[in-house]
């Protein structure tokens, strides 16, 4: 399935699934069944393979099946981030190209790591498809783009063997890992990654069986029309299954929470001359099977 959060008219946020170029509304679909569904993502989730499988089944009545009152074009609503995770998990220098960009433009270490590279982002960094990414000048000139692969918990995960990672997977979406490059800190990268509307997510979540092999997807980013990254996940570092056992070794990943996988090379610092988002910009981060998300950039001051 792909799931997404919506409004129509301004109302409330819903859950949908996005059928062709339809939105389904799940609860009014499950209504009409005289089933229940939940009304957001993270409460579907939650509810496990009881609600997927109820939904599954509405879903397969087909069109004809639907009350029209469950049915949105899809150019009709307006998308939000499927969900604001409990925590976001970010993973640094997991593809080997960027680990030599980064040594040479942002002075990190110019060796592999020997485990993965973790950071985290607040919930309130997230924004959705569409939604502006807020550039405040008086902050940052040098505000970055990283196109990621994004994992969405579906179980709660502590000591989670690699062998056993895949079971605690709800489903896939895209996160555009925004950095302001001159807002480290020390070393620490919370407030140059963790600012508003620096965790751009969606535009969907894809539930798991719908992605063949997580492991080799393409994914790219274009910033107005011009391709800056281009790789595929098979180039990861440190794989799906690792990273959820190395997080999960210490901290309990919950359902709704997300793993930012880590970001191809074509970074702006890693540009010659160094190239950064500027207002007016757009973004538009893909990933394989998922599909776009896209962000403009606006003056925030």
């Amino acid at each position: 399935m792909r799931l997404l959060s919506y409004t129509l008219d301004d109302a409330s946020v819903r859950l949908g699934a996005q059928v062709d170029d339809l939105v389904v509304d799940l609860a009014t679909l499950a209504r009409q069944a005289t089933a229940q569904l939940p009304l957001d993502l993270l409460s579907f989730i939650r509810a496990g393979a009881a609600a997927q499988e109820t939904a599954r089944g509405l879903l397969a009545a087909g069109p004809e099946a639907w009350p029209a009152e469950a049915v949105h074009r899809l150019d009709a609503v307006s998308l939000r981030a499927p969900l604001r995770p409990g925590k976001i998990i970010g993973v640094g220098l997991n593809y080997i190209e960027h680990v030599e960009e980064s040594s040479r433009s942002l002075d990190t270490d110019k060796d592999l790591p020997p485990r993965p590279v973790l950071f985290g982002k607040p919930a309130t960094a997230v924004t959705g498809p569409d939604q502006p990414i807020l550039h405040n000048a008086d902050l940052t000139t040098q505000l970055d783009w990283e196109c990621e692969l994004a994992v969405v918990i579906g179980r709660p995960a502590f000591r989670v063997s690699e062998e056993e990672a895949y079971d605690h997977i709800f489903g896939f979406s895209i996160v555009n890992d925004i950095s302001a490059r001159d807002q480290r800190r020390s070393g620490q990268w919370f407030f140059s990654k963790g600012q508003d509307s620096y965790a751009p997510f969606g535009p969907v979540v894809v539930t798991r069986d719908e992605i063949r092999d997580p492991m080799a997807l393409d994914l790219s980013l274009r910033v107005n029309g011009v391709t800056k990254q281009k790789s595929n996940t098979r180039h990861m570092l440190f794989p799906i299954a690792r990273l959820i056992a190395d997080i999960s070794s210490g901290m309990t990943l919950e359902p709704g929470d997300v793993i930012a996988t880590g970001s191809p090379s074509g970074v702006g610092a890693g540009m010659v001359p160094p190239e950064y988002l500027r207002p007016g910009d757009t973004v538009e981060a893909t990933v394989e099977g998922i599909g776009t998300l896209t962000n403009p950039v606006v003056d925030a001051r």
